[in-house]
């Protein structure tokens, strides 16, 4: 049975989001009447060009750093790549150092890496989630060409110190990049406090399309463009410029701006209310992922007896869309990759549920999540066996 989105909880924000009502608006004109290649030199190109740097602007208040600082690209796995690719390239050193948490944009292009004969240090977090920091300043070699470690985890939340690691890659000379692809419109950043040398966005994790993303690369810091053709965005990344959905990521940046400090508190008092409720209304569940240094928006619930896949397949049918930290490969259900590093056992990991909200969940919606998930957990643990 097809589901209407009107009729939709939506609880998986960390995956994807609504596209903005402001920025499907500004998307439209370069949709149908300015339908101009920004690098044509006439009047009708040069018009739309004006609205990608317009955008780049946009984008760069977001994250505080210099308008031609930002390249844009398609996605945060691309920017993710892109900026492990070059550090490599520019730097002719072979080493790399990451966490056993991060995104599979990064994880799958270290290992592949690795596989080719660079070599990889994968740093463990503790049982909260948390990276101490020393553990970077350890890892890092006379080799080490880039420490790639994210801003926020994507299926816990919690929050890395990515500063004290940026100002321990700067003492030693070597370059930083951060994923940071979950911050916008829940946290603030900010790279003349973070001394990063590349930054991660995408634009479908904070209310702009699919399909556009941007790269940080700091001023000064050698660059190498991995993909070659047209001198687009001044020769760092070929390719026409995606203008509907550059105008919409400048649009969806401006919104996350917008009384931002309101927004990420109303997301917590959400998320707190959910998450409490959830604790004390079902037995054998608790929040994995440090209670405090995490994501406003952001709970990781196991479901002690629970095989997560069950809940989540239920609670859709009561049109409550959530997510599990477990991926199936090869048709087998794996534990997720990092609750697994924070030490998890397998049943524990694959009963957990990550529900992650946005400046647009309502109280209503988490009503009736409350109101759905303690009879459903019921019915699963009376007619499933114990997970092995």
């Amino acid at each position: 049975m097809e589901v209407r989105a009107r009729d939709v909880i939506y609880l998986d924000n960390n995956a994807t989001t609504q596209v903005a009502p402001e920025v499907f608006e500004a998307m439209v004109p370069f949709l149908t009447d300015l339908y101009g290649n920004p690098s044509s030199v006439y009047t009708f190109g040069s018009q739309v060009a004006k609205a990608v740097e317009a955008a780049r602007e946009r984008v760069a208040a977001l994250i505080r750093c210099a308008p031609q600082e930002v390249i844009f690209t398609s996605c945060g796995t691309e920017s993710d790549n892109t900026a492990i690719r070059s550090a490599i390239q520019t730097t002719g050193l072979s080493h790399i150092v990451t966490t056993r948490v991060e995104h599979s944009a990064v994880i799958r292009h270290c290992a592949a890496l690795e596989k080719s004969g660079h070599a990889v240090t994968w740093l463990d977090v503790g049982p909260s989630g948390i990276l101490d920091p020393a553990q970077v300043e350890r890892a890092i070699r006379r080799d080490t060409a880039i420490v790639s470690v994210m801003a926020a985890n994507n299926e816990t939340g919690v929050l890395f110190p990515v500063e004290e690691i940026a100002d321990i890659c700067r003492a030693r000379g070597v370059l930083f990049h951060t994923d940071a692809v979950q911050m916008p419109g829940r946290a603030r950043i900010d790279l003349s406090l973070c001394r990063a040398d590349f930054l991660s966005l995408s634009g479908h994790k904070f209310h702009a399309p699919k399909g556009i993303g941007a790269l940080f690369v700091r001023r000064g810091v050698p660059f190498a463009s991995q993909c070659l053709g047209g001198g687009q965005e001044k020769g760092r990344r070929a390719g026409t410029e995606n203008t509907p959905a550059i105008a919409g990521l400048g649009r969806a940046a401006e919104l996350a701006m917008e009384d931002a400090v309101e927004k990420h508190a109303r997301m917590r008092r959400l998320r707190d209310r959910l998450e409490t409720s959830i604790l004390a209304l079902i037995p054998g569940t608790r929040v994995n992922g440090d209670p405090s240094r995490r994501l406003p928006n952001t709970s990781n619930i196991t479901f002690d007896r629970i095989e997560a896949e069950s809940l989540l397949l239920e609670l859709g049918r009561h049109g409550i869309c959530a997510s599990t930290g477990s991926a199936c490969v090869g048709g087998s259900p794996k534990p997720s990759h990092v609750l697994t590093a924070m030490g998890l056992n397998s049943p524990a990991a694959r009963g957990a549920v990550r529900f992650s909200l946005s400046d647009l969940t309502t109280e209503a919606e988490i009503d009736r999540t409350l109101g759905a998930l303690p009879p459903l957990v019921k019915k699963l643990r009376a007619v499933l066996p114990p997970l092995p």
